[in-house]
């Protein structure tokens, strides 16, 4: 015989109730916001040489815009350093070994010396 699921009452259910909440007064802002209407772009206008140009804060494009350098400097940073770490990481030892940060905690070492000494105790 089956039984229908019974609803708990609790403290458990007030994260759901916020979640809940949240999403009706986000759905109300939402669907109350007004927009402007599109602008577009000029008739003709080169859009992608514009946004290289804004992106270096020269004003040579059809389309004005804001400088984008900063950005810019930091993402070549960034991709830049994690570039490097994975280099680094990836560079094997003076013996020979890849250099890893990932470990088994020694389970491989240890699996292999018992595996060498079954195979010694075989024979």
């Amino acid at each position: 015989m089956t039984t229908k699921p019974q609803l708990k009452l609790g403290s458990h259910l007030v994260p759901g109730l916020a979640a809940v909440a949240l999403f009706v007064v986000m759905a109300v802002v939402f669907v109350g916001a007004s927009f402007p209407n599109p602008q577009g772009f000029a008739e003709g206008a080169n859009i992608t040489a514009s946004i290289g140009y804004s992106m270096f804060n020269l004003d040579f494009g059809d389309v004005t815009g804001e400088s984008f350098l900063v950005a810019f400097i930091v993402i070549a940073v960034t991709l830049d350093v994690a570039l490097d770490g994975a280099i680094h990481l990836a560079r094997r030892e003076e013996s020979g070994q890849m250099r890893t940060i990932l470990t088994d905690g020694g389970r491989e070492l240890k699996r292999t010396l018992l595996d060498s000494d079954d195979e010694e105790g075989d024979h």
